[in-house]
């Protein structure tokens, strides 16, 4: 049985005393047991973490105690050991680093696609799919027909999106990331640059792999999460690098050092 409850989540909002809310946070999630990366920025946060059923929940509770994260979501998993070190909440210039100023996905953003209607989506002649998560994350897997950047970093995406062909052949683009995050801002990227028709998936592929049964996937392989459960299958267990492949080896121990969130 699974001991440990991992939640994944974000939220974006304008959160002008963010640095105030720290230590309390902190605080909280130090003394209910829990570990992970909790990032706290002008824009919002964002965070993976996990604990005991009620450590996680107490921590939770304690964001959307706030009016302007009550609305805040989460992915849920298991494990049956504790995939981070310690705990880690800091304050960072944006809750996931795009780079570009001005980018605000609360103002303005792409629409949502469930994950039951994902599919639909993918079959549209007219739709380019963009995976817009790191080379070594797309090497555990991806979609089928997925195009990768082929970036290391997601501060990077805004100049492949200026300079690739991609982009220019189909008239939609339809985006996704682990768990949601990075395509909330990368469509809010490409509405401002003019791009008309941009669509992501609700929730990630988390979300996706949780409400879509594995005979109607199309998703191939493994998801990676930064943290140290490496991936998790399409069941959502983890694989603890087990079958991780080799194009990753190099960044992996980087990655989940300095990760613990999208």
């Amino acid at each position: 049985m699974a001991d440990y409850r991992i939640s994944a989540f974000y939220h974006f909002a304008a959160l002008d005393d963010f640095a105030e809310l720290k230590a309390p946070l902190a605080a909280l999630a130090c003394g209910a047991g829990v570990r992970g990366s909790i990032l706290l920025a002008a824009e919002g946060v964002n965070g993976t973490i996990a604990g005991t059923e009620d450590g996680v929940a107490a921590v939770l509770d304690h964001l959307r105690a706030d009016p302007r994260l009550s609305d805040l979501q989460e992915k849920t998993s298991r494990a049956q050991r504790m995939p981070f070190k310690r705990l880690k909440v800091r304050l960072k210039r944006e809750i996931v680093s795009l780079g570009v100023e001005g980018i605000d996905p609360v103002g303005k953003v792409g629409t949502y696609v469930a994950p039951e209607d994902w599919n639909a989506l993918l079959q549209d002649p007219d739709v380019v799919l963009i995976d817009t998560r790191n080379d070594y994350e797309v090497a555990f897997g991806t979609f089928e027909g997925a195009v990768s950047p082929q970036t290391r970093s997601f501060r990077s995406f805004p100049d492949w999106v200026r300079s690739a062909p991609a982009m220019a052949d189909k008239p939609k683009v339809a985006m996704f990331c682990t768990g949601g995050i990075r395509c909330e801002k990368a469509t809010s990227l490409l509405l401002e640059q003019g791009f008309g028709e941009v669509y992501h998936l609700d929730g990630g592929i988390l979300n996706y792999l949780e409400q879509v049964p594995r005979e109607d996937s199309l998703w191939r392989g493994d998801c990676f999460v930064f943290d140290e459960r490496i991936a998790v299958d399409h069941d959502l267990a983890p694989t603890w690098g087990e079958g991780a492949p080799e194009e990753a080896h190099a960044v992996l121990p980087r990655a989940v050092v300095e990760g613990g969130t999208e």
